[in-house]
């Protein structure tokens, strides 16, 4: 697998590296990313304290951190439980994970290179700040999208954060 975008700026080599803002938490990711996605429900525009969240998913044994991370449960943007790790000294977030899922999302501002990553999704787009466009090219969803229903949906973003040329 390989992640190239049509201006030619590609993945960085695996380990992909990052932390929080302080650096008392530093992270490698060991696998491919399976998709890069934004979020504009409210609870990541809160957490985010701008107009959307960003979600770089993981398989869970992919991510390696490094460092005294604090865990605390909120409810996501759909109403699931959701497990959150982040810097207990500066506060800083780097992941999040959906009860009893196999994967997890980075939090990819944390990344010491997010310059290659261009979202394949945007989710929640019904709260979207009404001066922000919808991205192109990207699938658009107006909440949260249902993969009990639409089981192709999270192959199709990985699919689409594979291709070579977008």
């Amino acid at each position: 697998m390989s992640y190239s975008r049509s201006d030619g700026k590609a993945m960085p080599a695996l380990p992909l590296e990052g932390g929080c803002q302080c650096g008392a938490l530093r992270y490698r990711v060991s696998g491919m990313p399976l998709t890069f996605y934004l979020c504009h429900c409210r609870n990541c525009q809160r957490q985010s304290g701008s107009a959307f969240g960003e979600s770089l998913m993981l398989r869970c044994e992919d991510l390696t951190i490094d460092g005294a991370q604090e865990v605390r449960w909120t409810a996501g943007g759909s109403g699931v439980p959701v497990r959150q790790t982040f810097c207990g000294r500066c506060g800083g977030r780097l992941s999040h994970q959906r009860e009893k899922s196999p994967v997890l999302v980075v939090k990819p501002g944390t990344l010491d290179d997010p310059s290659w990553l261009v979202p394949v999704a945007e989710i929640f787009t019904a709260s979207r700040q009404p001066w922000l466009p919808a991205l192109p090219g990207a699938a658009q969803y107006p909440g949260a999208p249902d993969m009990e229903r639409i089981k192709g949906s999270w192959a199709d973003w990985i699919a689409r954060f594979e291709e070579k040329d977008r």
